[in-house]
């Protein structure tokens, strides 16, 4: 094998590099108990974490496919309960869409996002 010809010359030499850098500990980042406390699938909007106002309706249920035939079931201030499809209003209150897991209204000004109730809240009174 032949080895390339400037290795070979004597009058390459290599300076000596400077003093390193003493070592260090990275710096320690910021506690992230915000963030384990907070919902993992929980919404981050303003309008999520806003409570809601007391004629809001009460979103008990929502069937159907969302995007195609799905429906809210709610229960308005007077207690009565309804379906309403995307564009329908009760107490005020206009139905604009629904996800998986809410129902979005509007009134005036206002929007407003009612969550599915969890767990014992879904009980009738």
């Amino acid at each position: 094998m032949a080895m390339p010809l400037w290795l070979l010359q004597p009058d390459r030499t290599v300076a000596p590099a400077g003093p390193a850098a003493p070592l260090a500990a990275p710096p320690v980042p910021p506690p992230l108990t915000a963030v384990f406390s907070r919902s993992l699938f929980g919404a981050t909007s303003p309008e999520a974490e806003a409570p809601l106002p007391p004629d809001a309706p009460q979103l008990v249920g929502i069937v159907g496919r969302i995007g195609s035939d799905a429906v809210a079931m709610v229960r308005s201030g007077d207690g009565t309960g309804r379906t309403l499809r995307p564009g329908e209003s009760v107490d005020g209150w206009t139905l604009e869409s629904l996800a998986i897991d809410a129902a979005f209204f509007t009134r005036g000004g206002q929007r407003l996002r009612v969550p599915l109730p969890a767990g014992d809240e879904a009980a009738p009174q």
